[in-house]
């Protein structure tokens, strides 16, 4: 048998590595950077305490490797730009255990690391087809610029990210629902002198900034701000004296915290990467062709609760386990596993999806952050972060 999996990010790593331990299946994993390309990958995130979780069940050897490359995430804190705290939550209390904070680039290189020999780098996918006489796939592929073609594909994995041409080319590209949310990204040098260190937010009205400390010196800081849904970036959020002013409060001085970060959004507005808070539809499977798709491929979702990476871990997980069992049996059905694998996750990732959209209330135009955090310390809310933190998905 043969196996193609599209992406080498958190998904297809996952995969690739469980897959090439069972025999005679042919494992290809197709990325289409080159090995040392990070320049998507140079800002930070957290992983939440339930894929930390799946992780170690999983790949223990795996997990130590995304470990040694982070810091562990102990605290959520919430407050005002001017420094009046809303929120302080100690995840021991929702979570079996931490969550960790990492730069993008070493949790690529930790899983990539731990996959050697299972990738080819410069490669990416221009063309799917299925054969009409045993429906197996092929794909054309560009190699380092060489056309070159794989034949007799019986699976094949998208962990090609949220913009999957695996999925654009088989599906069509997927509904994008936009909730009016601008969000840009920046990872400096950690100049802060211990003012920023574990996961925290700070808001200044709807306007939101996150910020946290990651290995090699650094930290990491995301804002936010109300935008017309569909509406372009404004011209003026590239000015780093008006991105500032957003975060800036009106009645009292900002903390030294948030006067630290916002010199650094100041002073760096030319280096943030922007995106929108945006979601689509979730989708493992497609009609009549043995494909599976795993992590922002199958489910783009906002990333207010910080659980796009840490869903794709899960879906990898779960997904390596059901086809590494499944693949060894002598007549594997690869339809009825991806089949199992969509039941086991659609309620997970739907329940993530929709309680991630919740949580965002605080950054829509309009919203009173007070409120909406002290919500937040209610058991309603913790009662639902819980759920997410403890129950993972199990084969």
């Amino acid at each position: 048998m043969k196996c193609v999996i599209a992406g080498a990010g958190v998904a297809g790593c996952i995969v690739a590595r469980a897959l090439a331990r069972v025999p005679g299946l042919e494992v290809i994993c197709l990325e289409q950077v080159a090995a040392s390309d990070h320049s998507e990958s140079g800002t930070g995130l957290n992983v939440g305490p339930n894929a930390v979780r799946a992780l170690l069940e999983h790949d223990p050897q795996l997990h130590a490797a995304v470990l040694a490359r982070s810091y562990l995430w102990h605290t959520w804190r919430i407050s005002l730009t001017d420094g009046t705290e809303l929120f302080r939550l100690p995840l021991s209390q929702v979570a079996d255990n931490p969550g960790i904070r990492i730069r993008w680039s070493e949790l690529y290189t930790a899983l990539r690391g731990e996959a050697a020999g299972l990738i080819r780098y410069d490669t990416r996918i221009t063309a799917v087809s299925r054969a009409a006489a045993n429906g197996r796939l092929s794909v054309e592929i560009d190699a380092s610029g060489q056309p070159e073609r794989i034949d007799d594909i019986d699976l094949l994995v998208a962990g090609d990210g949220r913009y999957s041409l695996v999925r654009k080319l088989l599906a069509g590209a997927p509904p994008i629902t936009q909730h009016g949310v601008v969000i840009f990204r920046l990872l400096v040098p950690d100049t802060s002198g211990g003012l920023v260190d574990d996961y925290e937010q700070w808001f200044n009205g709807p306007n939101r900034l996150l910020a946290f400390r990651v290995p090699g010196e650094a930290v990491y800081i995301a804002g936010t701000f109300p935008i017309e849904p569909g509406a372009p970036v404004p011209d003026s959020a590239r000015d780093g004296a008006w991105l500032a002013s957003l975060y800036t409060p009106h009645a009292r001085p900002p903390s030294a915290q948030c006067a630290w970060m916002i010199e650094q959004i100041r002073e760096n507005v030319d280096n943030i990467h922007w995106a929108r808070l945006q979601e689509s539809p979730p989708l493992y499977a497609l009609p009549d062709a043995p494909v599976l798709l795993l992590g922002d491929a199958a489910h783009g979702m906002v990333p207010t609760l910080g659980q796009g990476a840490t869903q794709a871990i899960e879906d990898a997980c779960v997904a390596a386990r059901l086809l590494e069992a499944g693949l060894r049996e002598p007549h594997a059905e690869v339809a009825a596993l991806i089949t199992r694998f969509a039941a086991l996750r659609d309620e997970r990732i739907r329940f993530a999806m929709q309680f991630s959209l919740e949580a965002s209330d605080t950054l829509l135009a309009g919203a009173d952050p007070v409120a909406g955090t002290l919500a937040k310390t209610e058991p309603a809310f913790l009662s639902q972060l819980e759920r997410l933190y403890r129950d993972i998905t199990r084969v």
